[in-house]
């Protein structure tokens, strides 16, 4: 005997409820989302994410690079206008890296913080980190993961009690979760992270600092690793840089 007796009409209406219920239109961004997972929630599971990073890359003995770091993120946290605790920590490591998480703290990496020629190209940096916060991008990113990871265990259930197809539901399955990670989650990273962009440049404005550092700053980044073997951008978590730079210019411009 079945052990999931419900019917396929009730299991796709089920769904459907469920992301309805998650999405919401975001100000910011001028877009509905999907993010039915609360920033509250997200903020008290960064905590731990924070603790772990910071075990594995110590923040630099010298204080100097996190006052200047605190005093250039500080007015932009300020402008996101999102009551965070915020803390802005460079990390000993040479990557070229920065990130943010949804409890307001901001991880930058002393080479991209080295590498950086001003103020302005260091904001430009925190800008869009805290953009991601201000387009709830990690709430929506996490929504997404499980609502994809909620479609494949329905379509399992879905083939498996089928007449056709019960025999491949695995394999169908699978196929339809790379499809999923291919046309969602991707495109959607791509579309975040020039959201961020766009965001970071308006927080600059209101924060009193030269967004036209941003453009500096990606040309030097692009012209770094322009010998550098990249993927398409259909399979990158990032925008083509030829792509962003446009884009990004407009915006400033704008």
């Amino acid at each position: 005997m079945c052990g999931i007796c419900v019917s396929r009409r009730s299991l796709l209406a089920l769904g459907a409820a469920a992301a309805l219920a998650g999405c919401s239109q975001n100000a910011e961004t001028g877009r509905r989302q999907l993010a039915f997972v609360s920033d509250e929630q997200l903020a008290g599971m960064a905590d731990q994410a924070w603790a772990q990073v910071t075990a594995q890359f110590r923040p630099v003995r010298d204080p100097a690079y996190h006052q200047r770091l605190a005093r250039i993120g500080r007015p932009l946290a300020q402008a996101s206008g999102r009551d965070l605790a915020w803390e802005f920590v460079v990390l000993d490591s040479p990557e070229f890296n920065a990130f943010v998480l949804p409890n307001g703290k901001v991880g930058f990496f002393r080479g991209l913080f080295d590498f950086a020629r001003s103020d302005d190209e260091i904001g430009s940096v925190l800008g869009h980190e805290v953009g991601h916060i201000v387009a709830r991008h990690p709430a929506e990113r996490v929504s997404q993961e499980l609502a994809v990871q909620a479609g494949v265990t329905l379509a399992q259930v879905l083939l498996s009690n089928g007449e056709d197809g019960g025999q491949y539901a695995g394999e169908i399955a699978a196929a339809l979760g790379m499809g999923a990670m291919y046309g969602v989650i991707l495109p959607y990273s791509r579309k975040h992270e020039l959201e961020a962009d766009r965001v970071g440049v308006e927080l600059m404005r209101e924060a009193g600092q030269d967004p036209r550092a941003a453009v500096s700053f990606w040309e030097r980044m692009i012209a770094r690793s322009a010998d550098q073997p990249k993927p398409p951008e259909a399979l990158s978590t990032h925008p083509a840089d030829a792509r962003r730079l446009t884009e990004l210019r407009a915006v400033v411009s704008a």
